[in-house]
Protein backbone atom coordinates (compact mmCIF):
# COMPACT_ATOMS: atom_id res chain seq x y z
CA UNK A 1 0.00 0.00 0.00
CA UNK A 2 1.20 3.40 -0.88
CA UNK A 3 1.71 5.87 1.76
CA UNK A 4 1.55 10.16 1.21
CA UNK A 5 1.67 13.07 3.41
CA UNK A 6 -0.51 15.80 2.22
CA UNK A 7 0.19 18.92 4.25
CA UNK A 8 -2.99 21.51 3.67
CA UNK A 9 -1.58 24.44 2.79
CA UNK A 10 -5.02 26.94 2.78
CA UNK A 11 -8.44 25.98 2.82
CA UNK A 12 -8.55 25.23 -1.08
CA UNK A 13 -5.01 23.72 -1.21
CA UNK A 14 -2.40 21.55 -0.67
CA UNK A 15 0.86 19.43 -1.42
CA UNK A 16 0.93 15.75 -1.46
CA UNK A 17 4.09 13.78 -1.42
CA UNK A 18 5.05 9.81 -1.58
CA UNK A 19 6.32 8.86 2.02
CA UNK A 20 8.41 5.35 3.18
CA UNK A 21 7.97 5.86 6.95
CA UNK A 22 7.37 7.64 9.80
CA UNK A 23 10.86 8.15 11.92
CA UNK A 24 9.11 9.81 15.08
CA UNK A 25 6.47 11.08 16.55
CA UNK A 26 6.48 13.75 19.77
CA UNK A 27 3.60 15.78 21.18
CA UNK A 28 5.29 18.67 23.56
CA UNK A 29 3.94 20.93 25.65
CA UNK A 30 3.87 23.67 22.42
CA UNK A 31 3.39 21.29 18.82
CA UNK A 32 2.92 18.50 17.16
CA UNK A 33 6.48 16.87 16.14
CA UNK A 34 6.31 14.33 13.44
CA UNK A 35 9.90 13.43 11.19
CA UNK A 36 8.63 11.20 7.91
CA UNK A 37 10.89 9.61 5.49
CA UNK A 38 9.27 10.90 2.00
CA UNK A 39 10.45 9.70 -1.80
CA UNK A 40 11.48 13.17 -3.29
CA UNK A 41 12.63 15.45 -0.06
CA UNK A 42 14.08 12.79 1.68
CA UNK A 43 13.56 13.15 6.01
CA UNK A 44 10.96 15.71 6.16
CA UNK A 45 10.54 17.77 9.32
CA UNK A 46 6.67 18.63 9.96
CA UNK A 47 5.36 20.52 13.04
CA UNK A 48 1.43 21.34 13.38
CA UNK A 49 0.94 19.74 10.43
CA UNK A 50 3.59 22.09 8.16
CA UNK A 51 6.81 21.38 6.62
CA UNK A 52 8.92 23.11 8.08
CA UNK A 53 12.60 21.69 6.56
CA UNK A 54 13.32 18.35 4.38
CA UNK A 55 16.76 17.26 3.44
CA UNK A 56 16.83 18.18 -0.12
CA UNK A 57 15.70 21.58 -0.16
CA UNK A 58 16.57 22.86 3.26
CA UNK A 59 19.90 24.52 2.28
CA UNK A 60 17.82 27.28 0.29
CA UNK A 61 15.94 28.85 3.48
CA UNK A 62 18.36 28.37 5.78
CA UNK A 63 21.11 30.55 3.53
CA UNK A 64 18.52 32.90 2.67
CA UNK A 65 17.34 33.88 6.13
CA UNK A 66 21.32 34.13 7.03
CA UNK A 67 23.74 35.10 4.04
CA UNK A 68 21.88 38.41 2.97
CA UNK A 69 22.21 40.05 6.57
CA UNK A 70 25.17 38.70 7.50
CA UNK A 71 26.91 40.13 4.14
CA UNK A 72 25.27 43.98 4.58
CA UNK A 73 26.04 44.19 8.16
CA UNK A 74 30.29 44.87 7.78
CA UNK A 75 30.98 42.96 10.74
CA UNK A 76 28.38 40.56 12.35
CA UNK A 77 30.01 39.40 15.97
CA UNK A 78 26.87 38.74 18.09
CA UNK A 79 24.32 36.86 16.18
CA UNK A 80 20.55 35.83 17.84
CA UNK A 81 18.13 33.01 15.77
CA UNK A 82 14.67 33.23 17.30
CA UNK A 83 13.18 29.86 16.38
CA UNK A 84 15.51 27.79 14.09
CA UNK A 85 15.57 24.74 16.21
CA UNK A 86 16.40 22.35 13.66
CA UNK A 87 20.27 24.73 13.41
CA UNK A 88 20.02 25.08 9.99
CA UNK A 89 20.33 28.95 10.49
CA UNK A 90 22.94 28.61 13.13
CA UNK A 91 24.93 26.30 10.89
CA UNK A 92 25.11 28.78 8.12
CA UNK A 93 25.70 31.97 10.74
CA UNK A 94 28.80 30.18 11.97
CA UNK A 95 30.72 29.92 8.17
CA UNK A 96 30.91 33.64 8.95
CA UNK A 97 34.74 34.46 10.80
CA UNK A 98 33.14 37.79 12.31
CA UNK A 99 30.85 35.71 13.95
CA UNK A 100 31.98 35.27 18.08
CA UNK A 101 28.93 34.37 19.23
CA UNK A 102 25.70 32.76 17.83
CA UNK A 103 22.88 32.47 20.10
CA UNK A 104 19.87 30.13 19.76
CA UNK A 105 17.09 31.11 21.30
CA UNK A 106 14.05 28.29 20.22
CA UNK A 107 11.39 27.91 22.70
CA UNK A 108 10.62 23.92 22.29
CA UNK A 109 13.46 21.72 23.17
CA UNK A 110 12.14 18.80 21.65
CA UNK A 111 12.74 20.41 17.76
CA UNK A 112 16.15 20.77 18.82
CA UNK A 113 16.82 17.22 20.09
CA UNK A 114 14.83 15.47 17.34
CA UNK A 115 16.90 17.29 14.63
CA UNK A 116 20.01 16.79 15.97
CA UNK A 117 18.89 12.62 15.93
CA UNK A 118 17.29 12.66 12.36
CA UNK A 119 18.65 15.79 10.75
CA UNK A 120 22.56 15.59 12.05
CA UNK A 121 23.79 18.03 8.95
CA UNK A 122 21.27 20.75 9.40
CA UNK A 123 21.90 20.62 13.36
CA UNK A 124 25.82 20.07 13.03
CA UNK A 125 26.68 23.31 14.72
CA UNK A 126 24.53 22.72 17.43
CA UNK A 127 26.80 20.73 19.31
CA UNK A 128 30.64 21.12 19.97
CA UNK A 129 30.75 24.68 18.90
CA UNK A 130 32.32 27.09 20.94
CA UNK A 131 30.91 30.00 19.61
CA UNK A 132 27.42 28.08 19.62
CA UNK A 133 24.88 29.15 22.62
CA UNK A 134 21.73 27.31 22.79
CA UNK A 135 19.00 28.14 25.00
CA UNK A 136 15.69 26.25 25.07
CA UNK A 137 13.55 29.74 26.05
CA UNK A 138 11.03 31.72 24.55
CA UNK A 139 12.51 34.52 22.07
CA UNK A 140 10.57 37.21 22.87
CA UNK A 141 11.51 37.49 26.61
CA UNK A 142 15.80 36.68 25.12
CA UNK A 143 14.75 39.59 23.23
CA UNK A 144 13.40 41.82 26.13
CA UNK A 145 16.02 40.85 28.48
CA UNK A 146 19.51 41.45 26.01
CA UNK A 147 19.02 45.50 25.13
CA UNK A 148 21.28 46.49 22.56
CA UNK A 149 23.53 43.03 22.39
CA UNK A 150 23.13 41.66 18.92
CA UNK A 151 24.46 42.89 15.60
CA UNK A 152 22.42 40.61 13.84
CA UNK A 153 18.78 39.18 14.76
CA UNK A 154 16.63 36.21 12.70
CA UNK A 155 13.59 35.31 13.41
CA UNK A 156 12.87 32.02 11.99
CA UNK A 157 9.68 30.78 13.08
CA UNK A 158 7.08 28.61 11.91
CA UNK A 159 3.78 30.03 10.29
CA UNK A 160 1.71 32.77 12.22
CA UNK A 161 0.00 29.68 14.94
CA UNK A 162 0.34 28.52 18.28
CA UNK A 163 3.60 29.69 20.13
CA UNK A 164 4.74 31.97 16.68
CA UNK A 165 1.56 33.67 16.68
CA UNK A 166 3.95 36.73 18.60
CA UNK A 167 6.46 36.76 16.09
CA UNK A 168 5.04 38.55 13.82
CA UNK A 169 3.61 41.70 15.74
CA UNK A 170 4.77 44.93 15.61
CA UNK A 171 5.39 45.04 19.57
CA UNK A 172 7.94 42.19 18.65
CA UNK A 173 9.25 44.01 16.29
CA UNK A 174 9.97 47.39 18.42
CA UNK A 175 11.62 44.55 21.07
CA UNK A 176 14.12 43.42 18.58
CA UNK A 177 14.90 47.11 16.87
CA UNK A 178 15.93 47.59 20.94
CA UNK A 179 18.24 44.35 21.14
CA UNK A 180 20.03 45.52 18.52
CA UNK A 181 23.23 47.87 18.77
CA UNK A 182 23.32 51.13 17.03
CA UNK A 183 24.25 49.87 13.56
CA UNK A 184 22.43 46.51 13.86
CA UNK A 185 20.27 44.36 11.24
CA UNK A 186 17.24 42.06 11.57
CA UNK A 187 15.49 39.76 9.21
CA UNK A 188 12.47 37.39 9.23
CA UNK A 189 10.91 34.71 7.03
CA UNK A 190 7.58 36.41 6.33
CA UNK A 191 5.76 33.65 3.83
CA UNK A 192 4.44 33.66 0.66
CA UNK A 193 3.49 36.19 -1.39
CA UNK A 194 0.51 33.89 -3.19
CA UNK A 195 -0.99 33.04 0.45
CA UNK A 196 -0.63 35.67 2.88
CA UNK A 197 0.02 38.87 0.89
CA UNK A 198 -1.70 40.88 3.90
CA UNK A 199 0.51 39.29 6.53
CA UNK A 200 3.85 40.85 3.92
CA UNK A 201 2.37 43.87 3.76
CA UNK A 202 1.49 44.52 7.49
CA UNK A 203 4.92 43.63 8.20
CA UNK A 204 6.40 45.20 5.85
CA UNK A 205 5.07 48.01 7.08
CA UNK A 206 5.35 47.82 10.78
CA UNK A 207 8.96 47.39 10.20
CA UNK A 208 9.08 50.65 7.53
CA UNK A 209 7.53 52.41 11.08
CA UNK A 210 10.57 51.03 13.20
CA UNK A 211 13.17 50.64 10.54
CA UNK A 212 15.22 53.52 8.39
CA UNK A 213 15.81 50.87 5.82
CA UNK A 214 13.15 48.03 5.25
CA UNK A 215 13.57 45.84 1.97
CA UNK A 216 11.74 42.72 1.08
CA UNK A 217 13.18 39.60 -1.10
CA UNK A 218 11.99 36.21 -2.32
CA UNK A 219 13.43 32.96 -3.04
CA UNK A 220 12.13 29.29 -4.08
CA UNK A 221 11.52 26.90 -1.56
CA UNK A 222 9.38 23.72 -3.49
CA UNK A 223 8.36 22.21 -0.42
CA UNK A 224 6.79 25.33 1.40
CA UNK A 225 3.43 26.52 0.21
CA UNK A 226 3.23 27.87 -3.45
CA UNK A 227 7.65 27.56 -3.69
CA UNK A 228 7.80 31.10 -3.58
CA UNK A 229 8.47 32.70 -0.32
CA UNK A 230 9.66 36.04 1.22
CA UNK A 231 12.26 37.69 3.81
CA UNK A 232 11.92 41.24 5.53
CA UNK A 233 15.25 42.77 6.42
CA UNK A 234 15.30 45.59 8.25
CA UNK A 235 18.16 48.14 9.26
CA UNK A 236 19.55 50.75 11.49
CA UNK A 237 21.73 52.13 9.05
CA UNK A 238 23.06 49.66 6.68
CA UNK A 239 21.75 49.08 2.75
CA UNK A 240 21.47 45.03 1.42
CA UNK A 241 21.23 47.17 -1.58
CA UNK A 242 24.61 49.02 -1.56
CA UNK A 243 26.79 46.32 -1.08
CA UNK A 244 29.87 45.64 -2.83
CA UNK A 245 29.59 42.55 -4.70
CA UNK A 246 32.96 42.14 -4.95
CA UNK A 247 33.46 41.91 -0.91
CA UNK A 248 31.07 38.82 -0.81
CA UNK A 249 33.05 35.80 0.49
CA UNK A 250 32.14 32.19 -0.93
CA UNK A 251 31.45 30.57 1.92
CA UNK A 252 30.48 27.03 0.29
CA UNK A 253 26.88 28.21 -0.05
CA UNK A 254 24.26 26.43 -2.60
CA UNK A 255 21.76 28.65 -3.19
CA UNK A 256 22.94 31.94 -2.04
CA UNK A 257 25.63 33.98 -4.11
CA UNK A 258 26.91 37.73 -4.34
CA UNK A 259 25.10 38.54 -7.81
CA UNK A 260 22.35 36.77 -5.89
CA UNK A 261 22.74 39.03 -3.31
CA UNK A 262 20.84 42.02 -5.10
CA UNK A 263 18.93 39.97 -7.66
CA UNK A 264 16.53 38.92 -5.06
CA UNK A 265 15.34 42.19 -4.03
CA UNK A 266 14.10 42.80 -8.26
CA UNK A 267 10.72 42.41 -7.06
CA UNK A 268 7.41 40.47 -9.59
CA UNK A 269 4.96 43.97 -9.88
CA UNK A 270 2.16 41.71 -7.34
CA UNK A 271 4.73 40.91 -4.92
CA UNK A 272 6.62 44.53 -5.14
CA UNK A 273 3.43 46.66 -4.53
CA UNK A 274 3.12 44.94 -0.99
CA UNK A 275 6.04 47.10 -0.46
CA UNK A 276 3.89 50.45 -1.35
CA UNK A 277 1.81 52.63 0.88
Amino acid sequence: MELWYTEKQTENHGITTKITDTLYSEKTEFQQIDVITTKQFGRMLVLDGMVMTTDVDEFVYHEMITHVALNTHPNPKKVLVVGGGDGGAIREIVKHPSVEKAVLAEIDGGVIESCKKYFPEIASALTGNSRVDVQVIDGIKHIHDHKGEYDVIMVDSTEPVGPAVGLFEKGFYQGIHDALKPDGIMVAQTESPWFNRELIKRVFKDLKSIFPVTRLYTCSIPTYPSGLWSFTIASKQHDPLEVDPAKIKDVGTKYYNADLHHAVFKLPNFVAELTRD
